[in-house]
């Protein structure tokens, strides 16, 4: 996440051109770290949220409303006497600090003009809102910061706004040539790191993408770069800056492999390539609630999930070790054909036994080379044969008990697998539903019947639209892929799904035309991303006509058997869009 004193400098200029000269309506205080003011300017109603939360610092508009507590907090309840029907003068933020700055005017209780400042810091842990004077004294803040919390600067009502400087940091809307060269001598670090740890207000992000658009390689060290490249990547960076200044701006959000990885206010070619793909808005503020509501809907999914994932965990961790003792058991059975040999040999040449006897070396007469045969010395030539007999009808018997059971355990895994790779799919609340009814029909949850109430099932199989106007279908768990082999598809429909690992099934509806390639290559990258293979680089695809597929004998939903299949190579990215 590129919350950098960039994205500030895109927030302030939006922030300028909608609030400056707006009015101060109503303050509320949702949250103890945040603020949300309403502002009427030009004759529209702005909402404006300001968070100073450790983890999740952020400003921008929104149409949501928060409800506030019924008793306003003591720092609210201050804004409202000050400024509460105050005029907002001027948006500013410093250099390329972390901070925006408001001036509000308003009136005193004497009825005279004055002014305040609101300053929001952005900075991670250290976020604060902090209301002062116009001479910069502490009336109060949202967080209190004494000498025992920090070293650097006491935030507490009387004393004097600072902006702290913890660390010799460049400017970068204004540092030299000969300034940049002293501070990346300075810096015995990669230069990509040096590059935000040198410079007020520049991300790891932003600092990956100067070295990406200078051609130069962001893990050498800063302190080894000769002057030309230390001029053209100064250079860089003034050409960045310049925009900056001129608020030529580009939100945009960068998704990998259809999930938000990173944010800026300005293009991330350092990001671009297989399996990321970039979205602009039209405001900074829209970025950020997109960026956050699709973040928070990921969180919020994996959170829901998480009793479903350990159901699941726990009995591919049973059923997994249960397998190997299977299989290491089935390997024991594998001498059993050799104490049959030996039971028979010692019938044949056992007459050559006095008894006694710890071994007999005889000729096998299945290989025609002499064989020693181990013998209990207290057994007869005929009871240690019995013996052996036995011991082969008890290995044979284990052996056809345990080729059945391995089998059944392995189909166990298999689908445990299979709804694993369903609930890393699964987007929305509505998807886990059917996730969790299949781990209740199959034993793995224990059923709570309410009379008259079953599960409604409202999640539906995605609805891609590829390029050439055929419609892809894409089921999120057994159940829909059931469900779009064997009822949606048609017999001359396409099936794909990828090769020997859990997914989903996808189907292309041919409605009698004959796919182009294009069609085959973006139904095949939907069967890798949708499965446990979508981290690959490539994934084999299966695909065939699913009047091929068959449903397995006994098999669990979804679960299918198909021979003389073609098959592709799809990378898990480049997906067709998706359709309305």
């Amino acid at each position: 996440m590129a919350f950098d004193g960039i994205v500030i400098a895109n927030l302030t200029r939006d922030l300028k051109e909608k609030l400056e000269g707006g009015k101060i309506n109503k303050i509320a205080q949702p949250e103890k770290d945040e603020l949300l003011f309403t502002i009427k300017n030009n004759r529209e109603n702005l909402k404006l949220l300001i968070s100073a939360s450790a983890s999740l610092p952020l400003i921008y508009f929104t149409e949501k409303n928060k409800p506030g507590p019924l008793t306003a907090p003591g720092f609210c309840m201050l804004l409202r006497k000050h400024i509460g029907t105050g005029r907002i003068i001027k948006v500013s933020q410093p250099g390329l600090e972390r901070i925006i700055e408001f001036e509000i005017e308003h009136l005193d209780e004497m009825g005279d003009l004055c002014r305040k400042r609101l300053i929001v810091e952005l900075m991670g842990k250290h976020s604060n809102i902090i209301f002062c004077k116009a001479d910069g004294t502490i009336l109060d803040s949202i967080k209190h910061v004494s000498s025992q919390m920090s070293s650097v600067r006491e935030v507490l009502p009387g004393r004097s706004y600072f902006i702290p400087q913890t660390t010799q940091k460049g400017d970068p809307l204004h540092v030299t040539l000969e300034e940049f060269g002293e501070l990346m001598a300075s810096a015995p670090a990669p230069v990509r790191k040096a590059l935000y740890l040198k410079l007020t207000g520049i991300s790891p992000i932003v600092g990956e993408e100067l070295c990406c658009l200078s051609s130069i390689d962001g893990d050498r060290s800063a302190n080894e770069l000769s002057q030309p490249e230390l001029t053209h990547l100064h250079r860089t960076l003034s050409l960045m800056m310049e925009d900056v200044a001129a608020g030529n701006f580009t939100p945009n959000i960068v998704y990998r492999r259809g999930e938000p990885a990173e944010f800026a206010s300005l293009p991330l070619t350092c990001l671009e390539g297989e399996g990321y793909e970039a979205r602009t808005f039209e405001t900074i503020s829209l970025l950020l609630e997109n960026y956050y509501s699709e973040k928070n809907t990921i969180t919020r999914i994996k959170q829901k999930s998480v009793d479903l994932r350990r159901v699941v965990q726990t009995a591919l961790e049973r059923n997994c070790k249960k397998y190997d003792l299977q299989l290491r058991q089935l390997k024991d059975t594998e001498k059993r054909d050799k104490y049959k040999v030996w039971g028979e040999l010692l019938n044949t040449y056992g007459y050559e036994l006095t008894g006694g006897e710890k071994q007999l070396t005889c000729t096998n007469y299945y290989t025609g080379q002499d064989i020693t045969i181990p013998l209990d010395a207290q057994l007869s030539a005929r009871e240690n044969s019995q013996k052996f007999f036995e011991k082969y009808n008890k290995l044979k018997r284990t052996f056809e008990a345990l080729t059945d059971l391995t089998l059944e355990t392995k189909r166990e895994i298999d689908h445990l697998e299979s709804i694993s790779t369903s609930l890393d799919i699964a987007l929305k609340e509505e998807d886990l539903v059917q996730i969790k009814e299949e781990l209740t029909e199959y034993g793995y949850i224990k059923r709570h019947y309410v009379k008259g109430k079953k599960p409604k099932i409202t999640s539906r199989p995605f609805h891609y639209l590829s390029s050439d106007g055929f419609h892809i279908y894409v089921g999120k768990n057994n159940y829909q892929n059931e469900e779009l082999t064997f009822k949606v598809a048609t017999g001359n429909d396409w099936w794909f799904h990828a090769k020997g690992i859990p997914g989903s099934h996808v189907i292309v509806k041919c409605e009698g035309k004959e796919l182009p390639d294009r069609t085959f290559e973006e139904a095949g990258a939907l069967a890798a991303y949708y499965s446990k293979g979508r981290d690959s680089d490539k994934v084999e695809i299966d695909y065939i006509q699913k009047k091929h597929v068959k449903k397995a004998a006994g098999g669990a939903p979804g679960f299918v058997i198909y021979h003389t299949n073609y098959s592709l190579l799809a990378e898990p990215a480049n997906l067709p869009r998706e359709a309305e």
